[in-house]
């Protein structure tokens, strides 16, 4: 039997764009990019990927979080759910699930090394994340899977998963995420995100103006389904440890809803959770259903409590609007009595300040800048550059390790620490949290900033 150890180090052999900055692919510059070799690829494969019913999911944010849902709420109604998202935090069994359980290593080494095999017979050699994602829809293919959720890597139109027929498409929301910036981004934007729709199916989007609303529609789907005229949330409101929402749609209402999830923007990615599945079966979900979907729902690394006394919040925050959507979260659902520490780690090809300014409106009182264990890793100084720009003070630990120790060595039980900007740095961060056990004194030292 192959082990999964030499099966990976054989995938990293591979061209891995996740792993390395430059590759210049953003709405507004995409020319040359095409999904014919990954078609190809799946044709030898035997074209797994419409073996299975798929609701496919895109968003500049929120994607993860719908894609969890999703599944949750399929599994909840007695199908079996497969779920294909990205980054992973910890190991690369994340990305491929069915209800919810990361798939084996035995099943995930035997799924990968057949992938691998095929691809040597391929014209092109298939990058690591479309070996990753071929091999996903080869498992849910062969592993009893009756609904395929698949979480969007980069854009849509010409990601690899868009060798997919989606069912359903859903677009949670479009923001200046993976663009040039050039004059009429948000066109180009949508125009990525909105080539998920299969024309002649449904389409839940979040809201948008009329000028996005029209690029969605020119994709010719079925029905859009969009927040604030199809779909009204009517409660969003703060619960303990999440929200509580009530939300019409045209299938139904549903009055109450706990949702385990912090931060207003999840009240929202819940909506469009509900409509998505009640869409793929065209009736409403119901109230049990729903019970048991978010009564197990767990999503890792969004707004995240994962210690107290000190507070520690994990979140993979890592442009203006997630950053913004963390920062009201943390000043509606948290006020510590003490300091606000954060540890911030963050990708090239992100704009720092973007990050750090909501942060600092927050009232961070001290950035400890960092780089994620990942190649792309930005240059710690330059985080903390642009906190000091901001108004915070700022220390640079270029160890990741390093500096989640840090931040809880001088944190006292009244303080906030919060962990973000890149999904790469949540995952170590947890492992840090879960063994540390800080010894704080009474009385802090010089190795206190706030002293």
């Amino acid at each position: 039997m192959v082990e999964l150890p030499e099966v990976l180090a054989r995938l990293d052999r591979t061209i891995n764009y996740e792993a390395f900055a430059g590759s210049g692919i953003a709405a507004g510059r995409i020319g040359g990019l095409s999904l014919d070799s990954m078609r190809e690829f799946c044709a030898l494969l035997g074209d797994p990927q419409e073996a299975v019913p798929v609701i496919h999911i895109t968003g500049t944010n929120g994607k993860g979080s719908v894609a969890a849902m999703v599944s949750e709420l399929i599994a909840a109604t007695g199908l079996n759910a497969g779920t294909y998202t990205s980054p992973h935090l910890d190991r690369i069994n994340e990305r491929i699930a069915r209800n919810g359980e990361a798939i084996p290593d035995d099943e995930l080494a035997e799924v990968l090394s057949g992938v691998l095999d095929v691809a040597e017979l391929a014209d092109r050699s298939p990058s690591w994340f479309e070996l990753v994602t071929a091999a996903a829809f080869r498992w849910f293919s062969e592993a009893s899977v009756d609904v395929a959720v698949i979480e969007v890597g980069l854009l849509g139109r010409y990601d690899a998963t868009n060798v997919v027929t989606a069912d359903v498409a859903v677009i949670t929301n479009i923001g200046a995420d993976h663009t040039d910036g050039a004059p009429g981004w948000e066109l180009a934007v949508a125009s990525e995100k909105a080539g998920i729709i299969t024309p002649g199916r449904d389409v839940v989007v979040g809201a948008l103006g009329p000028e996005l609303l029209a690029v969605v529609e020119a994709e010719g789907p079925e029905r859009v389904l969009m927040v604030d005229r199809d779909i009204d949330l009517l409660e969003n409101q703060v619960a303990f440890g999440g929200r509580t929402i009530s939300v019409s749609t045209p299938w139904g209402r549903h009055d109450d809803v706990y949702v385990p999830l912090h931060g207003e923007h999840q009240g929202v990615n819940a909506a469009l959770a509900i409509v998505a599945v009640e869409a793929f079966f065209d009736r409403p979900v119901t109230s049990e259903q729903l019970e048991v979907a978010f009564g197990r729902l767990n999503v890792a690394g969004r707004v995240e409590v994962v210690g107290h006394d000190p507070l520690v919040i994990l979140d993979g925050a890592h442009n203006a609007d997630s950053a913004t959507a963390l920062a009201r979260t943390l000043a509606d659902e948290f006020i510590p009595l003490g300091s606000r520490i954060a540890v911030i780690g963050m990708l090239e090809g992100r704009e720092p300040s973007e990050v750090l300014r909501p942060l600092a409106e927050f009232g961070l009182d001290l950035v400890l800048a960092t780089a994620p264990p990942s190649p792309r890793a930005a240059a710690p100084e330059g985080i903390a550059a642009a906190a000091e720009a901001v108004g915070i003070h700022a220390e640079v630990v270029v160890d990741p390790w390093a500096a989640v120790e840090r931040a809880l060595r001088i944190a006292g039980d009244e303080d906030m620490v919060v962990i973000a900007g890149s999904f790469y740095l949540v995952g170590p961060a947890r492992r840090v949290v879960a063994a540390s056990k800080p010894d704080r004194p009474e009385s802090r030292g010089e190795d206190d900033p706030f002293a």
